[in-house]
C-alpha cells in the first residue's frame, strides 16, 4: 500500500504549521474509512428498511390467507382465486425485498472487512456491482429504498475510484462481475428458502399454478 494511499486511509496529526495543515484540508479529499463507516451506516439503514418491508408482507399474506381460506371452506372459489392471486404478488414483493436485505447485508459485511484490512478497490468493485442489482429490483417496490441505493453506489464508486488512483490497483472486471454474481445468486437462494419456510401452501384446488408462475415473473 503506497504512503499517498496510507495517507488517505486515516488521518494522521503531525508537526505541520496550522498553515499547511490549513493547506492540506483545502487540497486533499476527507480520509477514506470515515467515508466508507458512513457508508456502512447508510446501508445499514436501509436494511433494517427492508426488514421492515418484509414484516409488513408477512402480515399481509397472514391476513390475506386467513381470508383465502375462510372462502375456500365456503366453496366461494371466485374469492379464493382472488385472494390467491393477491397473495402470489405479496410473496413476489417479499422475495425481492429479503433478495434485496441479503444481499446488502453481505455488502455490508465486506465494506467492514475492508476497514480492518484496507482491501478497499478489490471489495467495492463487486459491492458496488450488487449495489447496481438490487437498485433495479427495488424499483417499484421501495422507491425511497431505490434512490437511497443508488447514492450509495455513486458514493463507493468515488471512494473506489480515488483509492485505485491512490493504491496504483486496477480491477479485474472478470473477477468482479463473477464475485458480485454469486452474492446475489446466494442471496436468492436463501431468500427462496425464507419465503418457502415462513409461508403457507395454498389450499389444493385454486389456481395455483397461475400464482406461482406470477410471483417468479
Amino acid at each position: 500500500m503506497s504512503e499517498r494511499f496510507t495517507k488517505k486511509w486515516e488521518s494522521k496529526r503531525d508537526d505541520n504549521s496550522f498553515l499547511d495543515t490549513l493547506r492540506g484540508t483545502v487540497k486533499q479529499q476527507p480520509p477514506l474509512k470515515p467515508r466508507l463507516d458512513q457508508a456502512v451506516k447508510r446501508l445499514d439503514m436501509q436494511i433494517n428498511r427492508l426488514d421492515q418491508a418484509n414484516e409488513k408482507f408477512a402480515q399481509k399474506d397472514k391476513a390475506l390467507f386467513t381470508k383465502l381460506v375462510d372462502a375456500y371452506t365456503k366453496h366461494d372459489t371466485a374469492h379464493a382465486n382472488i385472494y390467491a392471486n393477491e397473495l402470489a404478488e405479496v410473496r413476489k414483493m417479499s422475495r425481492l425485498t429479503m433478495n434485496a436485505r441479503l444481499a446488502l447485508d453481505q455488502v455490508s459485511l465486506r465494506i467492514k472487512t475492508v476497514t480492518e484490512f484496507g482491501d478497499i478497490v478489490t471489495t467495492l468493485g463487486p459491492a458496488i456491482g450488487v449495489l447496481r442489482s438490487v437498485n433495479v429490483g427495488m424499483c417499484g417496490v421501495l422507491p425511497e429504498a431505490e434512490n437511497e441505493l443508488g447514492s450509495i453506489g455513486d458514493m463507493l464508486s468515488g471512494l473506489m475510484l480515488e483509492a485505485g488512483s491512490g493504491s496504483g490497483m486496477t480491477l479485474n472486471f472478470g473477477n468482479v462481475n463473477e464475485d458480485a454474481s454469486k452474492i446475489l445468486a446466494e442471496a436468492a437462494t436463501v431468500a427462496e428458502q425464507r419465503v418457502n419456510a415462513n409461508f403457507p401452501d395454498l389450499p389444493p384446488g385454486l389456481t395455483a399454478g397461475s400464482a406461482n408462475s406470477k410471483s417468479q415473473t
